[in-house]
């Protein structure tokens, strides 16, 4: 074959029209552009900037962590310089009080110790008994540490006393997983947003050498500095419980359900975990959880805030809260303080609801019986138990406003009467309600309980000693129809939640 030939002249004018074609497609403005070059293997991906929000959230809950646990609020003002009781715990010898409070009789009334705040060489001290359990001077030491759960305190140079003693919101709030048992029963990992229900809340406050300052909020005991009345109220709290509403209208008893500790007005200390999503967060709803933990803060514990709430001037509903001399609704520091309490709500909120319910551990249920409770639970029809018509998962309470009224509960309004909340109720007439309680970790409580008392008492009032006992009054109040075999399967399923 024959080769084809090209003039010189043309070969070269082909070559030139070639490599101006070449040019101008790297400098189209329309081509698109060249892939990226592969990264090596070993270089990491760049990171996208931090989120703000993100950093901001991540600040806010070690805020909150650090307030829930550590913040007095100020409340040494009360605790210390009204009432004393770091004389009672510490011991005062001068001022009557010859000997402390031991770590082994703080156990006793349930006072938890966080086994991660304590040195390596405490530990080992408390296990070969060259540091006692039985010297109020080691107790003094544990709270130098930050090691007791809720209470904040100084010890003095020589280790011998406290000069000055707070609370914080762990004292009720907070328990331990028991695993330093093997040395003493209540010390442990810390768990945050567990209720305390070992704590004797009365009996630790009956330590103190002197009452009158509560006495005379309540308006009783005058004149008589042993406070008969007061310290007899305070015995009253079985342990695990409180009474957050006696300041406000001075009522120690419940006249509806007689005995004890059921006599007594004090409710059981109730959870902190779980609260994402839920609409009011106390037993009978008296708002948010800033709201009760500005209450809480100023008007229990007794810190340095304000507290604005005109629903106390009601003099009818409210007679100690509304006193003159309390004016509880309108709570200001005094000249010369600062505010301790406004600026940490929104990080103790923000972590609370950070707080998720327990898992309920494996083999606490019956697996098989929990599923057919669970049917059960969801049934809203003929043979079902209609609980989620108003436990409705997975917030396990009403989604939106998450009262009712005694009467659909079918208990009594003592509890409920209590607060500025109700609804119309026949005639116009007020009717007390009470919230939804969520039910997710709902017998995680007694995961850790050391008081066999304590375990069990369900309802704000510890009036049902079971969860059968509820699921039972509930068939009976709502004419269920369930066998014992179906409200058994539902109180497996409420085991499982």
């Amino acid at each position: 074959m024959n080769q084809i030939a090209f003039p010189a002249r043309t070969l070269w004018a082909f070559v030139l029209a070639a490599a101006l074609a070449a040019c101008t497609a790297e400098k189209n403005p329309n081509a698109p552009p060249a892939p990226p070059a592969t990264p090596d293997a070993g270089t990491p991906p760049a990171q996208p900037p931090p989120d703000p929000n993100k950093t901001a959230a991540d600040n806010t809950f070690d805020q909150g962590k650090q307030i829930f646990r550590f913040d007095t609020f100020g409340d040494e003002q009360f605790w210390t310089n009204a009432i004393h009781l770091e004389q009672a715990i510490g011991g005062c010898p001068t001022c009557g009080i010859p000997t402390g409070v031991t770590p082994r009789t703080a156990l006793a009334v349930g006072l938890k110790v966080d086994i991660d705040a304590l040195p390596a060489s405490v530990v080992a001290g408390v296990q070969n008994g060259s540091i006692s359990l039985d010297d109020p001077k080691t107790t003094i030491a544990l709270i130098g540490l930050n090691a007791v759960l809720g209470v904040k305190g100084t010890p003095n140079a020589a280790g011998t006393a406290l000069t000055s003693l707070g609370i914080t919101c762990a004292f009720c709030h907070s328990t331990v997983d028991n695993a330093g048992a093997a040395v003493a029963a209540g010390i442990g990992h810390r768990l945050d947003g567990w209720p305390n229900r070992d704590l004797q809340v009365g009996n630790i406050v009956n330590l103190s050498p002197d009452l009158t300052a509560v006495a005379k909020v309540l308006g009783v005991d005058a004149g008589d500095p042993t406070t008969p009345t007061v310290r007899a109220v305070l015995k009253g709290w079985a342990p695990g419980m409180f009474d957050a509403e006696l300041f406000l209208d001075g009522k120690a008893a419940n006249p509806n359900v007689p005995g004890t500790p059921l006599g007594s007005a004090a409710t059981l200390i109730p959870a902190a975990f779980g609260l994402r999503g839920v609409n009011l967060h106390t037993y009978t709803g008296w708002g948010s959880i800033t709201q009760w933990n500005a209450f809480v803060a100023v008007v229990e514990m007794h810190g340095v805030g304000n507290y604005t709430d005109l629903r106390l001037d009601d003099a009818t509903r409210f007679p100690v809260a509304a006193r003159a001399d309390n004016h509880f609704g309108h709570l200001t520091p005094a000249p010369g303080q600062q505010d301790q309490v406004s600026s940490k709500l929104g990080p103790l909120e923000f972590y609370q609801l950070a707080i998720d319910a327990p898992a309920a551990p494996a083999g606490s249920f019956d697996v098989a019986a929990s599923a057919r409770g669970q049917a059960l639970f969801n049934n809203a029809g003929a043979g079902g138990a209609k609980c989620a018509t108003c436990h409705v998962p997975p917030l396990f309470t009403d989604a939106g406003w998450n009262m009712h009224t005694a009467t659909e509960l079918g208990i009594d309004d003592f509890q409920a009467s209590r607060t500025p909340l109700s609804l119309s109720g026949p005639g116009g007439t007020p009717a007390p309600v009470y919230r939804t309680t969520p039910l997710r970790g709902l017998t995680a409580k007694d995961r850790f309980v050391t008081n066999p008392a304590s375990k069990g008492r369900y309802y704000h009032d510890g009036r049902f000693a079971t969860l059968d006992e509820v699921v039972a009054h509930y068939n009976t109040q709502m004419s269920l129809g369930l066998s014992l075999g179906d409200q058994s399967d539902i109180v497996q399923y409420l085991k499982s939640l």
